[in-house]
């Protein structure tokens, strides 16, 4: 899931994707599902295996796409950096390269960070970076009695942490050939910490709430989430259905229940939460760590992500394009996927858009949308649901 990186729309793309969706719309032998079609001929009237409604395709076509926006994750293959460090009469605490797993381990990530300070006598405390990272380790602070100032080049809303598709899933945080037992450690307790401040936070004022999760697979070789390492029992609900038991084009299909958490609604509330709590923002941009260091407060928690990678010289930490896809919001469908086609599949029913992934190019910092990819994840997201035979209400 994209978790990091800079929304990018540029104008002059817009006309060779729309050429293109129509081009390819107009010969595309899938048919555009999401009408109210008749049960097709010899499907079965499946139902889910948590909720045992019907299941209803998400209406997904060309023609529908609202927009479509780039990402960039600040990924580390072995892990995201929390530590501290001296600088001059400074302290620095890092916070950063949580890969696509950022908005899933704020909390968690963020209390790491805080434990830093413990014994320290300064109240006065700067945090640099406005997105997801940078605000649960502000409200925690403030929690712990600190003075907290966030400078940062883009209020929340602006940062990608705003194009988070918001599955909770802590996997995408590291490559677990490359990290540490001392870093899988750190990543479970992050991952525990963050799933209990989430659950405490459930409903519609943060945007969180318990949804289906379904993988189609064709082999239950496959590591999927949430079924690897330690996190299995992080959710509440898991079951595995066979072939001819489910409408998906795979032998397999794997469910289980776990938190959809609303990026837009969630940043909104945690803002409001931090400057109720006497918070203050300055939008300010650093050009190098001599600037960072010039600021008034003598303990600075660095949240910016990819920008770690310039100011402090990670080298390790590359970014991730990713590439999501927005529909208009489908109540009806009231539950999510992952994996069964080409890629990284993803489709997310949230209230503000039905949002479609698929995307992942490893240290490509480009920012322009490829329509192609548009066109792909379309593509496969419409042969995943082309089972599906049920009319909708």
């Amino acid at each position: 899931m994209i978790g990091s990186g800079r929304e990018k729309m540029p104008n002059n793309k817009q006309r060779s994707r729309r050429n293109l969706l129509k081009a390819i719309g107009s010969a595309a032998a899938v048919t555009s599902l999401g009408a109210c079609v008749p049960t097709q001929s010899g499907i079965p009237d499946f139902q889910r295996p948590y909720s045992r409604k019907p299941w209803v395709a998400p209406r997904i076509s060309h023609e529908n796409v609202i927009r479509e926006v780039v990402g960039h994750r600040p990924f580390r293959p072995a892990g995201f950096v929390v530590r501290s460090e001296k600088l001059g009469d400074k302290v620095i605490v890092h916070n950063y390269g949580h890969g696509s797993s950022g908005l899933t381990l704020s909390w968690g990530s963020s209390a790491l960070a805080v434990r830093e300070t413990l014994g320290m006598e300064h109240r006065d405390v700067a945090i640099i970076g406005g997105g997801v990272i940078g605000l649960t380790s502000a409200r925690l602070l403030q929690d712990a009695g600190w003075n907290v100032t966030i400078y940062t080049r883009d209020m929340a809303r602006h940062t990608v942490s705003n194009v988070a598709a918001g599955e909770f899933g802590p996997g995408g945080a590291h490559d677990p050939r490359v990290s540490t037992d001392a870093f899988k450690s750190r990543l479970d307790f992050a991952a525990r910490v963050s799933h209990h401040a989430f659950t405490n936070l459930g409903g519609a004022d943060y945007g969180v709430k318990w949804v289906e999760m379904h993988w189609p697979t064709d082999s239950l070789e496959d590591k999927l989430r949430p079924f690897d390492g330690s996190f299995e029992n992080l959710y509440p609900y898991t079951t595995v259905m066979g072939p001819g038991e489910h409408p998906f084009p795979t032998r397999y299909l794997r469910s289980t229940l776990t938190m959809l958490i609303e990026p837009a609604i969630f940043l909104r509330r945690v803002t409001e939460d931090f400057h109720h709590a006497g918070g203050r923002i300055v939008i300010r941009d650093f050009g190098n760590k001599e600037e960072l260091l010039s600021l008034p407060e003598p303990v600075i928690f660095n949240c910016t992500g990819l920008g770690s990678r310039t100011l402090f010289g990670d080298k390790e930490l590359v970014p991730v394009k990713g590439q999501l896809v927005f529909l208009p919001p489908d109540p009806e469908v009231d539950y999510m996927t992952i994996g069964g086609g080409e890629g990284d599949l993803y489709m997310f029913s949230r209230s503000d858009v039905l949002l479609l992934g698929g995307f992942y190019k490893l240290n490509d910092a480009t920012t322009h949308v490829e329509p192609e990819e548009t066109v792909r994840i379309i593509g496969e997201h419409q042969r995943l649901f082309s089972n599906f035979g049920r009319t909708r209400a």
